[in-house]
């Protein structure tokens, strides 16, 4: 017979370095809380005509260079390095001392949706196009709590590319979708407006974002659990993605779903009873289809 190490909730992982509830290994009951949630937000972007991509954990540092990753997110990311074989010992206290270290050439991606981009790279569009993709994302959070604030974490993604109507389209019938979804669960969202420094502070694209918010949250409390983001045509020029008819870069837009977030506002609300949030949501998604 075997034996679970808890009856129903994760296990925590604590890295090295000081870092306390940083990592979570899910129960199976959790574990399929979470892949219902993913299913339903699939399936939302599917029936929109989406395509789905599978992008792989890890970037080159200079894929994720070309979006200003560094500039703007330095509080956020991580890099990854090879050891030195000839001068690395065994980790010490949990960690290896930089010197065991290689240059560090591989990106840890903090979003899921850069994967859609340089997916498009060079790419020369006829007509209006829609992905999803979900990825591990890594987060160099100034604290972690469980589910809530992980340092590695699940984010699905709907990512729109085309005209700005269509970018713009997106983004609202997903809101709309995204309430609803919420007024199913009774789950209290807020939407508010949000700054993420995809632009240079002093451009022109991020004046205009404070005019015209770009990124809006939805809030479970002081917790997003999702996010709409219209980038414009930042990404566009970044990847040279244009339109095939004029040659003029294209906008995009995304959907955010972050899984473990949304895994940890359920569980608060039912009790931590993952089989009776489950059932939630099924019923949920049947009346938000």
């Amino acid at each position: 017979m075997t034996v679970a190490p808890r009856h129903d909730t994760g296990i925590t992982r604590t890295p090295g370095g000081g870092a306390t509830d940083a990592v979570v290994i899910l129960s199976p009951d959790e574990t399929d809380l979470l892949l219902e949630l993913d299913r339903t937000f699939t399936g939302w972007g599917r029936a929109s005509g989406a395509r789905e991509i599978q992008p792989p954990p890890v970037y080159p540092v200079r894929d994720l260079e070309k979006f200003d990753v560094y500039t703007n997110f330095p509080h956020l990311v991580f890099a990854g390095a090879a050891l030195d074989l000839e001068g690395s010992r065994a980790p010490s206290e949990g960690r290896f001392a930089r010197g065991d270290l290689q240059d560090a050439r591989i990106g840890l991606s903090h979003a899921t949706c850069y994967g859609a981009f340089l997916y498009y790279e060079n790419a020369r569009l006829a007509e209006d196009t829609s992905v999803t993709l979900v990825n591990r994302c890594f987060r160099h959070e100034d604290h972690f709590s469980g589910l809530r604030r992980l340092l590695s974490f699940q984010m699905r993604e709907i990512v729109a590319l085309g005209t700005p109507e269509h970018a713009q389209g997106v983004l609202s019938r997903f809101t709309e979708r995204i309430l609803a979804f919420a007024d199913a669960l009774s789950l209290k969202l807020e939407k508010v407006p949000a700054t993420d420094p995809f632009f240079e502070k002093g451009g022109a694209r991020a004046l205009l974002a404070k005019v015209s918010p770009v990124k809006y949250e939805f809030q479970a409390g002081d917790l997003a659990i999702s996010s709409v983001n219209n980038h414009r045509n930042f990404f566009g020029e970044r990847c040279d993605i244009r339109h095939e008819r004029d040659g003029e870069f294209v906008h995009t837009s995304c959907v955010a779903f972050g899984l473990e977030r949304w895994l940890a506002v359920l569980l608060e609300q039912h009790g931590d009873d993952a089989p009776r949030a489950l059932e939630a949501v099924r019923r949920a998604s049947a009346r938000v289809s």
